[in-house]
């Protein structure tokens, strides 16, 4: 079998390229720049210029592929919309042209908990939970609307499955981990009220495991979450996730309320003054780490036969022996 990845060279993109490649797949994976290029064609990939913009050069990517993972996604706190919706919905548009005009069979694409994130409670939430009309915040509005396209797609020609992974980390992380880790040495971390709510999880391997059953079972315009089994206390994972690194997050706590506060009068603030940094707290931001958000992954594991492939403390004992 040839696969088509975008995003391969991003954390969940090299560990999908590398688990193809161990199962004996062809892989051929879009790079925009000759560094993408070359962390791709290290994993055994074969390279392929162009970027979500370019339908002519997706189309070629994807010529003799049978199968295509779309994991490419922008993903910041802050940024104008319009940047958001090219990449994350006209980049899915342009790939699933791309995908029926060179004939492929079946398409997964990466989506998050976060479209479902509009402010009402996040607790147990599963496949069955229609989603918002509004989410909050440009990264969660923009994969909203992807997954509804893609969704919307589905046909005997092109099959196309999403997945959802709850909160991804592992070794190789290179945005959320060190983002927390920088937030903790600069002062600017704090708990949301202490801290001690529940959250689901999903490792980078278990994340690819259940792409990976996604592509050969999942049933065409169906969504799946991913966990890591069991909810967590946030705080208990957070700080030994930190102190893998070496990192004490402190006990340093903002009432909820405030945080909110905060959130709503800072983007505010940025949107009225065109400000392109981020501001020290979104609503996003606190909606998706600042009380419980927990999912329930029981229709991958019924469906799809998914189940979890690293344990947290296998995650955690590896992360800690990368630092050493």
């Amino acid at each position: 079998m040839r696969a088509f990845v975008t995003g391969g060279s991003g954390f969940v993109g090299k560990r999908l390229i590398a688990a193809l490649r161990e199962k004996g797949h062809a892989v051929r994976a879009l790079g925009r720049s000759v560094a993408a290029r070359g962390e791709v064609g290290q994993l055994g990939a074969e390279p392929w210029e162009g970027d979500l913009s370019n339908v002519e050069a997706l189309k070629q990517g994807m010529d003799g592929c049978e199968l295509v993972f779309h994991s490419a996604a922008l993903v910041k706190p802050w940024g104008a919309r319009a940047e958001f919706f090219e990449a994350n919905v006209r980049g899915t548009e342009n790939v699933l042209e791309a995908a029926r005009a060179a004939g492929v069979k079946r398409l997964v694409h990466v989506s998050t908990e976060a479209v479902l994130v509009d402010g009402t409670p996040t607790a147990n939430m599963d496949e069955t939970r229609p989603l918002p009309s509004k989410p909050i915040g440009h990264y969660s509005s923009t994969k909203n609307a992807a997954e509804r396209l893609v969704l919307s797609v589905n046909s005997p020609e092109l099959t196309t499955v999403v997945v959802r992974p709850r909160f991804i980390w592992g070794k190789g992380d290179n945005a959320v981990l060190p983002a927390i880790i920088e937030a903790v040495k600069s002062g600017r971390f704090r708990w949301v009220d202490g801290g001690h709510y529940k959250t689901s999880t999903c490792h980078v391997v278990n994340c690819v495991e259940g792409m990976l059953l996604a592509a050969e079972k999942g049933q065409g315009g169906q969504a799946y979450f991913l966990t890591d089994g069991e909810p967590v206390d946030f705080r208990e994972f957070i700080t030994a996730l930190l102190k893998t690194q070496g990192v004490d997050p402190g006990r340093k706590t903002i009432p909820r309320g405030l945080a909110m506060g905060v959130a709503t009068v800072s983007e505010a603030l940025w949107s009225f003054l065109s400000l392109s940094s981020p501001p020290p707290l979104t609503r996003s931001e606190l909606l998706l780490v600042g009380w419980e958000v927990t999912v329930n992954d029981e229709k991958a594991r019924r469906e799809l036969g998914y189940k979890e492939r690293v344990t947290r403390q296998e995650g955690l004992r590896e992360l800690e022996q990368a630092k050493a």
